[in-house]
């Protein structure tokens, strides 16, 4: 039997892959967008709630009795350069806040290889993984049953992705390889399904060369190694 999950950011391109991967596996989705934004023709009939992070009541009652939160909201590049401040830090705080007040225990974030870096070139869009990086912070101290997902460089492939493999680390173990955004929506899935990855910054990448593990298998081998 599926949760009920909720997921903030899902209009991005890795948020309405995480509803559907949550959809293929018997879960209830609540869909967190903004006003203005636009879903997957597949996803139009799930429940939808268009709101602001900033309205403290709105996202009270789209979070209201759901099992957990899947955290796919992500600023975009753009001339704007305080949007990391208000969506992946300030955005973060603000959902975290109303996880606690309305009873959601389970929070997956999904952030970014190489976050709290401050040489790099990302960060030239309004320091971007400092940003991040405080939002995860955010999350570590908020006393829920958090995971994050740090993937590598995104694209949009979908083709092949059943035999390829996923290399998950610890924290700030890789630098600079890539992961489809649909193999990260599965992560996202299968961290919420594995009580292991509960406390635990997760890298993930993949390659079509690499063993096929579950997270679950490769957290062992992260414990052995760290032990």
């Amino acid at each position: 039997m599926g949760i009920k999950l909720a997921i903030s950011g899902a209009s991005g391109k890795t948020g309405y892959r995480v509803a559907e991967e949550a959809l293929k596996e018997g879960n209830q989705v609540r869909l967190l967008i903004r006003p203005n934004s636009h879903l997957p023709d597949n996803l139009s009939q799930c429940d939808l709630r268009r709101l602001s992070l900033a309205d403290e009541t709105a996202l009270d009652e789209a979070l209201e009795g759901c099992d957990a939160l899947v955290l796919a909201t992500g600023a975009r590049p753009s001339a704007d350069l305080t949007g990391p401040a208000r969506v992946d830090a300030l955005g973060v705080r603000q959902q975290i806040a109303s996880c606690k007040r309305v009873g959601v225990k389970r929070v997956v974030l999904v952030s970014s290889l190489c976050a709290g870096r401050w040489l790099h070139p990302l960060n030239l869009f309004g320091l971007i993984l400092v940003w991040k990086r405080l939002g995860e912070q955010a999350l570590e101290q908020s006393g829920l049953d958090w995971t994050v997902i740090r993937p590598g460089g995104l694209n949009d492939r979908e083709e092949n992705l059943e035999k390829e493999g996923i290399l998950f680390t610890g924290a700030d173990c890789q630098e600079d390889a890539r992961i489809p955004r649909r193999l990260v929506a599965r992560c996202c899935i299968e961290a919420l399904k594995t009580p292991s990855s509960i406390g635990r910054i997760i890298e993930v990448t993949s390659d079509p060369d690499l063993k096929r593990i579950t997270l679950q298998q490769a957290l062992k081998t992260i414990n052995a190694l760290a032990s």
